[in-house]
């Protein structure tokens, strides 16, 4: 019986070790040196400039809603949307209020960074 199992041993041992060549290491090998593959990355954040009036403005959920025109910088046509802002970039506008404004966009969500009353 003993010869009988070093007999399957020795036979399946080379078809196992043959299956473990070098090439079945190199995804891990290049898994672990690339640590930023498989990851989500933020997207590039554009920063584009406008004009238009302030329709809402939200200080408790610190939003602004503006209707504005084209804003090329991002490739936008004109519409009516709500940014993200911190209550120190909103403390001098209200609703009514024509602006220019600077916005940061990460391809998901808008930062309105910069607000003033238009000239």
């Amino acid at each position: 019986m003993k010869k009988m199992v070093l007999m399957v041993a020795a036979v399946a041992l080379p078809m196992v070790l043959a299956g473990c060549d070098k090439q079945a290491e190199t995804p891990k090998a290049e898994a672990s040196a690339n640590t930023m593959e498989g990851m989500v990355m933020p997207a590039e954040v554009k920063h584009g400039k406008g004009t238009g009036t302030v329709t809402a403005i939200d200080s408790a959920k610190g939003t602004v809603t503006l209707d504005h025109g084209e804003i090329p910088e991002l490739q936008w046509p004109a519409m009516k949307m709500g940014f993200a802002a911190k209550p120190d970039v909103l403390k001098d506008v209200k609703v009514g209020d024509r602006v220019t404004f600077e916005i940061d966009w990460d391809g998901k969500a808008g930062t309105v960074t910069a607000i003033g009353l238009e000239p």
